[in-house]
């Protein structure tokens, strides 16, 4: 019979990269504490990493030794996991459509759940709260649109919407315009004006 280190472990390898597992989801195995105690142990012999409270990841093994699981696969999983909506960052948007030449330092996302940090190896990826509005069109292009709106501001918001009228295929562009009652006014009026143009 498998102890608990190895249900938990097999139970992490059954999982794609950057899938993510919970104490919480073996208590049926043994008492929090066992579990907790497990989980515990296999963090510091470096077979599961502790990415964030109660939330654990297995490294990525290969021929160079083992690295953490890609931060987009981790927020992906625990997104899954808890229902939330979870978007790349305004910056890292601004720069995927071609808006700034910038390139967040960062790994930023935003979340209709709670603000948190997740610990993946060395980096460290925050999980920031965003209101409704920034993550209503999720992660299609014109949502990504919004928020790299949001990350311009008003002041080049003209000359930004001018480029994504370009950018963005017709059925984004118009998904982006029939969106602008639940936008703040600025960037509403801003569409607006260039949906206008013609």
């Amino acid at each position: 019979m498998n102890t608990l280190p190895e249900i938990i472990l097999q139970q992490a390898r059954s999982l794609p990269e950057g899938g993510v597992l919970s104490p919480r989801e073996f208590l049926h195995l043994g008492s929090r504490s066992a579990v907790d105690q497990a989980f515990s142990r296999l963090a510091k012999a470096g077979r599961l990493l502790r990415v964030a409270r109660g939330t654990y990841a297995i490294p990525v093994f290969s021929r160079f030794g083992s690295r953490a699981p890609a931060p987009e696969k981790v927020v992906r999983a625990l997104a899954e996991q808890s229902g939330e909506i979870v978007v790349p960052h305004s910056a890292s948007a601004a720069n995927v459509l071609g808006l700034t030449q910038q390139v967040p330092i960062r790994e930023v996302y935003l979340t209709s759940g709670r603000t948190r940090k997740l610990k993946l190896g060395r980096s460290e990826v925050l999980i920031k709260h965003a209101p409704r509005w920034m993550l209503a069109l999720g992660t299609r292009p014109a949502g990504a649109a919004v928020r790299a709106l949001a990350w311009i501001g008003p002041t080049h918001a003209g000359k930004s919407l001018a480029l994504l009228r370009r950018i963005l295929p017709l059925p984004e562009w118009q998904v982006l315009i029939s969106a602008r009652a639940t936008l703040p006014g600025w960037m509403a009026q801003a569409i607006g004006e260039e949906a206008a143009r013609g």
